[in-house]
């Protein structure tokens, strides 16, 4: 990309980078919280959906703040991190960790919706012949549910490379090393002259947002078709 200076390309890509990781780590929590809430009663529910969702109601640097108090090297995870060698607070993986987080509604959101769309008679159906929970979940849910189990990745995926206050409260703006899409956008409006460069960086974010959302109207679309077939 030769229209991309070193230092936005560098952005750019540890944007992409944080996102995948971001969305893989929360796929497997997120699609497993969705069916809870879908489908189980249990205590506590509501309070699980809240936490879920608080995310999307706190303002981001607070978000980040408590991020930072529970996983900086001095917090009660990340100090027992830290003795492991692992070290979250001010590296690329602890932005990928707060992109995670702030996509994790909108995942979740997803997921369930599809989840509530299937017939449980057919989940039921399955059971009376034999099938464990599991397979029922393998063989019958999640066939139907993929265009919603998709939709929500890619939902989470352009949250995360659209994240900007929990990722530079928990991890700085550090360029090559934190400075992802949008951190690199505020950075180059801060100096004179920067503002060609916020404006590539911002004409990759927008067209990154409408893909994604436009790919997910249209898995969401398809996911309604499987089911009123």
């Amino acid at each position: 990309m030769d229209w991309l200076s070193p230092e936005e390309w560098s952005a750019v890509a540890l944007s992409l980078r944080v996102s995948l990781w971001a969305t893989a780590l929360a796929l497997p929590f997120g699609l497993f919280i969705a069916y809870a809430l879908a489908r189980w009663d249990f205590p506590g529910r509501q309070i699980l959906n809240g936490l879920v969702h608080l995310p999307l109601i706190l303002p981001p640097v607070v978000t980040g703040y408590l991020l930072l108090l529970t996983f900086g090297i001095r917090g009660p995870v990340g100090s027992i991190l830290h003795d492991m060698g692992i070290t979250l607070a001010f590296r690329w993986t602890g932005a990928a960790l707060a992109a995670a987080i702030m996509g994790f509604p909108l995942m979740v959101r997803a997921m369930r919706l599809s989840i509530e769309a299937v017939d449980p008679k057919l989940e039921e159906a399955a059971a009376t012949l034999g099938a464990s929970r599991v397979w029922v979940f393998v063989t019958v849910t999640l066939p139907l549910i993929l265009p919603g189990v998709l939709a929500g990745a890619i939902l989470a995926f352009a949250k995360a490379m659209g994240e900007f206050g929990a990722t530079i409260t928990f991890v700085s703006n550090i360029p090559g090393q934190t400075q992802t899409l949008p951190s690199a956008i505020y950075a180059f409006l801060q100096v004179p002259g920067g503002e060609a460069s916020a404006l590539r960086l911002v004409a990759i974010s927008v067209v990154v947002a409408l893909g994604a959302l436009i790919l997910s109207e249209v898995l969401a679309r398809r996911m309604a078709q499987r089911i009123g077939r």
